[in-house]
C-alpha cells in the first residue's frame, strides 16, 4: 500500500488531499463493503434519472472525460439521498463524505446495507460515537491502534 501511495504522490501536488481520498476509497475495501452502488462516476452528459436509478445513498464524482483510467478529471462531487442529489459542487471526496455522514446522522437515516461497516467504522472509530461495533470494525480499530 505504501509503495502505491508513494507512486501516486509523485503524480500530484496536493499530497494531503490525495492521501485522504485514497484512505476514504480504501476503507470500504478493507472492511469488505460493496461500493458498486455507492461511489458513482457518471459523465457530466449522463442524465440524472439513469445514474440515480436504484441508488438510495451515494456519492457522485461527475467526470469530464470518457475514460477514468486515462484522465479521471472530476468536475463535481455530489451527495445522493433517497435517489435525489441533495448537495452538489463539493470540492473533494472528503467533504462529500463528511456532508453525507452528517446528513445521515442528523436525520437518523439508516446507513446503506452495502456500506454498513464503512459507516460504522467512521462513527465508532473516527468520531467515537457509540461503543458497540461489529467484529470487522473492531478488527480495523485494533489494527489502527498498533
Amino acid at each position: 500500500m505504501e509503495d502505491i501511495l508513494d507512486k501516486l504522490d509523485e503524480q500530484t501536488s496536493d499530497i494531503l488531499s490525495h492521501r485522504k481520498t485514497a484512505a476514504l476509497r480504501c476503507l470500504p475495501v478493507f472492511v469488505r463493503d460493496d461500493t458498486t452502488k455507492f461511489f458513482l462516476q457518471p459523465l457530466e452528459t449522463d442524465p440524472d434519472e439513469r445514474v440515480l436509478r436504484g441508488v438510495s445513498v451515494g456519492l457522485l464524482a461527475v467526470r469530464e472525460e470518457d475514460d477514468p483510467a486515462v484522465s479521471p478529471n472530476v468536475r463535481d462531487w455530489a451527495v445522493v439521498l433517497e435517489g435525489s442529489i441533495v448537495l452538489h459542487d463539493l470540492p473533494d471526496l472528503g467533504t462529500a463524505f463528511a456532508y453525507l455522514f452528517g446528513l445521515l446522522y442528523a436525520m437518523n437515516i439508516d446507513f446503506p446495507k452495502e456500506m454498513r461497516y464503512t459507516f460504522e467504522a467512521i462513527q465508532t472509530i473516527f468520531f467515537e460515537l457509540g461503543s458497540q461495533c461489529s467484529q470487522r470494525t473492531r478488527s480495523l480499530k485494533t489494527k489502527l491502534l498498533l
